[in-house]
């Protein structure tokens, strides 16, 4: 599939299940391959996955609800509970930070571009997923939920959770996008 039809089929899925079209492993394989492969300022290698797979990803989930006292309704919650995983974005502060002293001159750039490069390997799983005929989205519950995450997953204080993502078997696909005028966001010259 080329980038644009993989594209294209990224949605956000919101109706998942926890019946995977393919094994846990080829998943696991999927995003390790895409980790390996998506780029980053002078090759600094500061993104972080952890994926959850069965109990710890109905941990994670519980504990998301938990972490916001009810203020955040129980459907939303169980609709990523009922997934088959999910997968945490963070970045290595540590890594960042070792950049910034060994080239001080870009050191205000160093956290932006890590988080771009977070940004490139969210969106490579989310279409690689969607690739494997899975369905995800794309979750903020962060700052809100770090403590609960590193005690869950022992996960070093110097990584920053950046997003969640909860994805499973396609329950329902998502209403059709409506078209957007384009040129209101991209200009072209000659």
């Amino acid at each position: 599939m080329g980038i644009l039809q993989s594209l294209q089929g990224r949605r956000s899925y919101y109706g998942i299940n926890a019946d995977l079209p393919v094994s846990q492993e080829i998943v696991e394989q999927h995003i390790a391959q895409l980790t390996e492969l998506v780029p980053d300022a002078l090759n600094m290698k500061s993104s972080r996955v952890v994926v959850a797979f069965d109990d710890a990803h109905r941990k994670l989930w519980d504990a998301i609800y938990d972490a916001f006292g009810g203020k955040v309704p129980r459907e939303k919650i169980d609709s990523f509970r009922a997934g088959a995983g999910t997968v945490l974005y963070f970045y290595d502060e540590a890594t960042v930070e070792r950049l910034q002293q060994k080239f001080p001159a870009y050191a205000d750039n160093f956290p932006l571009w890590a988080l771009q490069a977070s940004g490139m390997l969210q969106l490579s799983v989310w279409s690689g997923l969607r690739d494997l005929d899975i369905g995800a989205s794309l979750q903020h519950y962060n700052p809100v939920i770090d403590s609960k995450v590193r005690e869950l997953f022992e996960v070093p204080e110097h990584y920053r959770l950046i997003a969640q993502m909860p994805f499973g078997g396609i329950a329902a696909e998502p209403a059709a996008k409506e078209k957007e005028d384009i040129s209101r966001r991209v200009t072209v010259f000659r």
